[in-house]
């Protein structure tokens, strides 16, 4: 019935299903998936016990498990509140598919709603299955442990974060504990053990032979494995792909960023149906609504949709109290930048928040930790820390240009337009077309921008839904752009930004939050529902500039807002509304300025928010440290090749250390003689008497005269330290030993003794005696459990 087997696999699916454990908020799964894989496995002992068929096993296996689920979740329509029925079957359908649209609503940890339970009680009862079918029925114990490898794939599907070692302990543990029964199941297979008379009769169960030491060597492989899959990944640094050659040459000394999509994580924060607070905050800001709270400038668009470049900075580039480097772009004059001061809060129960929602541009951010700016696109993230449970000011600009400086044409900066300008060859020649056919009429790109702007916005032409799906291809922008016309705010940021792009236009895609809800006391809560994607476009001697396409209000968007400089005719010095049948044109100006507003453009801005008043550019030169990542790297090779030799001269220095008698010198120096003959590849037996090993070295490697000598000198002195009452002197003994090895190299090849010095396999005895010595406790745990099972048979 192989009962023991069977009770492994059930041990080892349930303790793989504590992978689960950080995507729900309560263990209420815990006990449902338990008597899901008990249902199981009493299932799968019951159809071997009448030696059923592959095919019936699993049939069987499936009714209980339908079963059970019928009497947890569907009792009332179900046969005696067990078998299944056509209406149960229908509410379980019903509830799984609640169950997943409930799996998206929510970001992990998920509620332990009922659709939620019956996924992952059935999931888990699906696994027992395969595992029982693999390991129990068809005796394939090793491949039973990719199905209990699923539950550990779950968690990094749905969340950011990684799980914690922790969480893969139970579930190697009892991967180990399935394939050990599985080797004991058929070890037994092979009979009883036949004993001699010396074992049988009165004889003690202590002194018959058993396999308990071919037992503890693998359980002593198990454990090694399981603690180097904890140990190394820790101890092992990170490596920058951007620090390899073939992603873009030598190393700049940045730590370097990477995070998931979080366009990915755009639409499950609207949908969630808690609508929780991510972060509250108060603002010196004294319009009607706040700047929206950026974090990420996605600023590749790469045919299928918009991603970011991993974003750098280095330990120079921390921002606790210091001022930030100039906002790309921003040459308005001082009066033109509005001073904002913004107190933030992040809820504690947000996680992996790595990267800071700020106004933009940021000039200052104070935060304890080791928070770091990206300089061209002013994201603040974090290389290993988190957002939550955090307060932080941030002091930041508004931007409050002139419809003449919108207005105005200039060249743009060669490295805006390699980065912010190109477009795919995949885009389709009718989003080209529609492109330039919104803008045929504009003579700027401030017009083209605001046309397009005002073509998505125009009611009528476009319905916000968040039951559109995401747009994961040019297909899907096109889709919306020309059929459906439905979509949230990723379809509206995409879409504008790359028709900005078909235009002239620099573009990019911002994610963060909008402005929020204000509160009585007149602080702002921003919620999930308020995250956000919005286009930004570049204008020459401005910088980056926020647009607003998704509608707003109660049949959009319910906080985003429209920014003022979008509508030409709120702008000071735009012309006056039927002046002209056009948006004034570039140079034209209503009061004889000039088109900055001042009569130059400053190449540095004053810091608006120094007390002092002290004009200056906002950050000190940018400098890249040293390279840290690959220098400790680097070390780390350097460190794990020179060991071998290392631990060989360590060795070395304790051996003659231990030399307080006449007779440990002989040992001393005969001990080296067997280090080198192991180094140089010469035959050693442990059994040999002194004379019998310098004859079987001579043999092997014949010596000059004076290094025979030498060794017949080790060799008397080691006889007399073994065998006679009293030992010979001990002078000249270590320089006899160097001599001997010495010859040894003399005649060895180039290889060999290269090898010699710098991987002397002596050091390998060392090694395997540390590792022993580690797992020595292991072993008295194990032998003392030995004790205790043959006692109490006994």
């Amino acid at each position: 019935m192989r009962i023991r087997l069977t009770i492994a696999a059930c041990a080892a699916t349930l303790l793989a299903s504590v992978a689960l454990y950080p995507l729900f908020k309560t263990a209420g799964w815990f006990g449902s998936g338990l008597g899901a894989v008990l249902t199981v496995g009493g299932a799968g002992a019951s159809t071997r016990r009448f030696r059923l068929p592959v095919p019936a096993c699993l049939l069987i296996a499936a009714i209980a498990l339908l079963c059970y689920l019928n009497v947890l979740f569907a009792s009332g329509d179900a046969l005696l509140g067990v078998v299944p029925t056509p209406g149960s079957v229908s509410y379980l359908a019903d509830l799984a598919r609640d169950g997943w649209q409930d799996s998206f609503r929510y970001a992990p940890p998920v509620p332990m709603l009922p659709g939620v339970e019956l996924l992952s009680t059935g999931g888990i009862g699906l696994i027992a299955i395969l595992v029982d079918l693999l390991a129990v029925r068809l005796r394939r114990a090793a491949p039973a442990g990719l199905p209990l490898l699923a539950m550990y794939a779950l968690p990094s599907r749905f969340r950011q974060e990684s799980a914690g070692w922790l969480l893969f302990l139970p579930g190697a543990a009892g991967y180990l504990v399935l394939l050990v029964a599985d080797a004991r199941d058929r070890l037994s297979g092979w009979g009883r053990p036949v004993f001699t008379r010396y074992w049988s009769g009165e004889a003690s169960r202590d002194d018959r032979p058993d396999s308990s030491p071919l037992a503890v060597t693998g359980r002593r492989i198990g454990l090694t494995a399981v603690a180097l899959a904890v140990v190394v990944p820790l101890a092992v640094p990170d490596i920058d792909p951007h620090w390899l050659p073939e992603a873009g040459g030598g190393g700049t000394g940045l730590t370097t960023v990477t995070t998931p999509d979080p366009l990915v994580s755009l639409k499950r924060q609207l949908v969630r149906a808690d609508d929780a607070v991510v972060l509250t905050y108060r603002t010196s800001d004294d319009g009607s609504s706040p700047e929206y709270l950026r974090m990420y400038s996605l600023d590749r668009f790469d045919g299928d949709g918009w991603t970011y470049s991993a974003i750098h900075g280095d330990k120079n580039a921390r921002v606790d109290g210091k001022t930030l480097p100039s906002a790309p772009g921003l040459e308005l004059d001082a009066s033109l930048l509005h001073p904002v001061t913004t107190r933030i809060y992040v809820d504690s129960h947000v996680r992996g928040m790595t990267v800071l929602p700020t106004p933009y541009p940021p000039t200052k951010v104070s935060i304890k930790g080791d928070w770091r700016v990206d300089a061209p696109t002013l994201m603040i993230f974090s290389p290993h820390e988190s957002a939550g449970g955090r307060a932080y000011t941030v002091s930041s600009v508004r931007p409050t240009p002139t419809y003449q400086q919108l207005e105005a044409v200039a060249p743009l900066p060669a490295e805006v337009v390699s980065r912010y300008l190109p477009v795919p060859a995949t885009v389709p020649a009718d989003v080209a077309a529609l492109a330039r056919r919104l803008t045929t009429t504009a003579s700027t790109p401030y017009e083209r921008a605001v046309k397009l702007q005002q073509w998505f916005t125009k009611p009528g032409n476009f319905t916000y839904s968040l039951d559109a799906p995401s747009p994961r291809n040019v297909g899907a922008l096109r889709d919306f752009l020309f059929v459906s016309k439905t979509g949230y705010c990723e379809q509206f940021a995409a879409s504008m930004a790359l028709l900005a792009r078909i235009v002239g236009i620099p573009a990019r895609v911002a994610m963060g939050y909008t402005a929020g809800e204000r509160r009585a006391d007149g602080s702002w809560a921003v919620r999930t529902k308020d995250t956000h994607a919005w286009p930004e476009l570049y204008f020459s001697g401005i910088g980056w500039l926020r647009f607003e396409p998704t509608p707003a209000g109660g049949t959009g968007q319910g906080s985003a807002t429209v920014p003022e400089y979008t509508s030409p005719q709120l702008l000071p010095g735009a012309p006056a509304a039927g002046s002209t049948g056009r948006l004034p044109s570039a140079g034209e100006t209503s009061g004889g300025r000039s088109a900055t507003g001042s009569g130059s453009v400053p190449h540095r801005r004053a810091d608006p928010m120094d007390r002092s008043g002290s004009a200056g550019p906002l950050a000190p030169t940018h400098r890249d440290g040293l390279p840290v990542g690959p220098l400790l790297t680097l070390l780390a090779v350097v460190l794990l090749a020179a060991l071998p030799a290392a631990l060989h001269r360590l060795a070395r220095v304790r051996r003659w250390a231990r030399g307080a008698t006449e007779a440990d010198v002989a040992h001393a120096a005969w001990d080296e003689l067997r280090v080198a003959a192991a180094d140089f590849g010469l035959p050693w037996r442990a059994g040999d008497s002194p004379r019998a090993a310098a004859r079987r070295l001579i043999e092997a490697r014949p010596l000059d005269e004076p290094a025979a000598e030498a060794l017949a000198r080790l060799v008397r002195a080691e006889e007399l330290a073994r065998y006679a009452p009293a030992p010979g002197p001990g002078t000249g003994l270590r320089g006899d030993a160097c001599s001997v090895r010495a010859a040894f190299a003399a005649a060895a090849g180039r290889r060999r003794r290269l090898r010699a010095r710098v991987l002397p396999p002596s050091s390998a005895v060392f090694l395997r005696g540390v590792g022993g010595r580690a797992l020595d406790a292991f072993d008295r745990i194990d032998s003392l459990a030995l004790r205790r099972r043959r006692h109490s048979a006994g």
